[in-house]
């Protein structure tokens, strides 16, 4: 199959998943090839380059090693894979996961055939591939990175720390999208923010933005309710509550609102400007946005995934863009990356393959 074949082929069995992968169709998987790679038509045939020629060469196998928090991201690497014309192995999670199980059964035969997917990592799967992508824990990364061969390409997709930062918002036009931001996949992904810094900009106004923020992911509760959690995740944010509840009695620099009584959402308000990592599932920290943000941020600066800016300006992009993030966009689409999106500041497609020039003899033209 040519490369327009597979992105019509993927964007067919992706229409079910729209709500996990955004728009899908095969006009935006072969811009994101072309993006990457320089032509769509890359992995077909030779293309221009300079006053020679080139191809692209994807590799042999890719295996994937997924995570079950983040479907979204198992989905799309996988069809990053599939796009390449690559064999695709799927490392699973215990439990499975049933979006890429359905995604594999939409696709026809012929790339059926070129994927994989098992709950088990056998060593002749990391010995038999060209290229490793993980998705995890930090630990899960560099164990995998550790028994991977020398020679493969590996890229780990770990850790990350999201957050929002509100420059400038008089009306609090933001807080609908800050609520979508940080409730969307319940807080799971790595683009989901954990807190929001807000810049004083008359008195009163953090906390504010906070009490604002806590209608916001009501209302949006009500229309996106959260997911089921375990026993574990509701003692963790129980407990949290309870300790903010505590020092909210006596402290007026420290505020919480209590979503729901399935603990649906939490949003808490403190004038420490130290960032505090989330529990997740839909807990938020609202926070004065500092003059240091980076010393804010403490150990988490050197893990930032993506920064939602309000107003987003190209301004304001830069003057944070020393913190690092692979992503700046505005609030409220920090959950909607484009497929050309730099996934912790690698191309997706560009970092997998192989360059192979072909230079004509002298008098042709190439």
């Amino acid at each position: 199959m040519t490369t327009t074949e597979r992105a019509h082929a993927l964007a067919a069995a992706a229409e079910p998943f729209r709500a996990l992968l955004g728009p899908t169709s095969a006009a935006d998987l072969l811009a994101w090839v072309e993006a990457e790679l320089g032509s769509a038509e890359a992995l077909d045939r030779w293309v221009p380059h300079g006053r020679a020629r080139t191809k692209a060469l994807a590799p042999g196998t890719i295996l994937h090693v997924v995570s079950g928090n983040t479907p979204h991201a198992a989905l799309q690497t996988l069809i990053g894979g599939l796009l390449l014309g690559s064999r695709n192995l799927v490392k699973l999670p215990r439990n499975g996961l049933a979006e890429v199980d359905g995604f594999l059964s939409r696709l026809p035969k012929s790339m059926q055939a070129l994927a994989e997917s098992s709950k088990d990592l056998p060593d002749s799967w990391l010995s038999s591939v060209d290229a490793v992508i993980v998705y995890g824990s930090d630990e899960t990364v560099s164990a995998l990175r550790a028994r991977t061969p020398a020679g493969k390409i590996f890229i780990g997709h770990g850790h990350k720390a999201s957050l929002g930062i509100v420059w400038d918002d008089p009306e609090f036009a933001s807080c609908a999208g800050a609520a979508r931001d940080a409730s969307l996949f319940d807080q799971q992904g790595c683009l989901s923010p954990q807190a929001f810094y807000v810049r004083e900009s008359r008195p009163g106004f953090v906390r504010a933005y906070a009490e604002h923020l806590a209608s916001a992911m009501e209302h949006f509760n009500r229309t996106h309710p959260r997911g089921p959690l375990t026993l574990e995740e509701k003692a963790e944010i129980a407990n949290l509550r309870a300790a903010y509840r505590f020092r909210a009695a006596g402290d007026l620099r420290v505020a919480l609102w209590e979503g729901g009584g399935n603990l649906d959402w939490t949003v808490i308000y403190e004038e420490d400007l130290w960032f505090n990592a989330s529990p997740l599932n839909r807990v938020i920290f609202v926070k004065p946005l500092p003059e240091d943000l980076a010393d804010a941020m403490g150990p988490a600066a050197g893990h930032v995934g993506a920064i939602g800016l309000f107003p987003c300006t190209e301004e304001l992009a830069g003057r944070f863009a020393a913190l690092r993030p692979s992503r700046i966009c505005p609030v409220g689409r920090m959950q909607d990356p484009p497929w050309t999106w730099h996934n912790g500041g690698v191309a997706s497609l560009a970092s997998l393959v192989k360059w192979v020039d072909f230079e004509p003899p002298s008098g042709l033209t190439a």
